[in-house]
């Protein structure tokens, strides 16, 4: 009924090994999780960073205007900061930027100043008229106003 067991007298180790059944490979492990859960939390992270992208690119699309006008004010301020023209209009730029046409676009004169003082701008009286009428001022204003307009573009009252 069984096959009787071979002579094994006389035979080597390496000729008993050969006689010896190969081991069975085991089944190969699955990466796939063994539980749904992983499934349904692997989903909620998937969909959670995708998410925070998303944000993320949205937000950085919505200040793109703003970080490229502040970085043009500082840009302007750092080079040529003794012009009250050139402050004036990057301070309008930036103001336009930052807190849309609908807001800034219509004011001038005394509005211009009110809104400025407002959000942060320390003007005294004489700096907000040179600001004013530096773009349209034939000729440039004194060495003391331009010095006075462009220390109070540079302090910067949102830190």
């Amino acid at each position: 009924m069984t096959d009787p067991l071979p002579d094994l007298d006389g035979l080597n180790l390496v000729e008993l090994l050969d006689l010896l059944a190969p081991v069975p490979e085991p089944a190969p492990v699955s990466l796939w999780p063994a539980t749904p859960i992983w499934l349904v939390l692997g989903a909620v992270i998937a969909t959670g960073l995708l998410w925070l992208v998303v944000v993320g690119w949205r937000r950085s699309r919505a200040t793109a205007p703003r970080r490229q006008a502040l970085h043009a004010a500082r840009a302007a301020l750092h080079t040529g900061g003794d012009d009250p023209a050139a402050v004036a209009v990057t301070l309008r730029r930036t103001a336009l930027a930052l807190y849309g046409r609908n807001a800034v676009a219509g004011l001038s004169g005394a509005e211009w100043l009110a809104f400025l003082r407002d959000t942060g701008a320390d003007l005294d009286e004489q700096t907000g008229q040179v600001l004013l009428t530096a773009p349209y001022a034939p000729t440039p204003p004194s060495q003391a106003d331009a010095a006075r307009l462009a220390q109070a573009a540079r302090e910067d009252k949102s830190r």
